[in-house]
């Protein structure tokens, strides 16, 4: 999956209001597809995120969810 984060609230090129919650709720989703049609198996690629504080919080928040599997 292409893991950006351009979509987050505090980000200053996108006009989305995502957090790191949402972020988690589409990593729990991809996984639950992933679950039914690829035997788990996910790849996350780190692609976008200009705003460092707001990219760190929904990297961690991300790669969390991964872990939860």
């Amino acid at each position: 999956m292409s893991a950006g984060f351009d979509a987050h609230h505090r980000d200053p090129l996108a006009q989305l209001e995502l957090d790191e919650g949402d972020f988690a709720w589409v990593t729990r989703a991809a996984m639950a597809v992933a679950d039914r049609s690829c035997g788990r198996r996910v790849v996350s690629i780190l692609e976008g995120g200009y705003d460092l504080q707001a990219l760190a919080a929904s990297a961690a928040a991300h790669v969390a969810t991964l872990m939860e599997a």
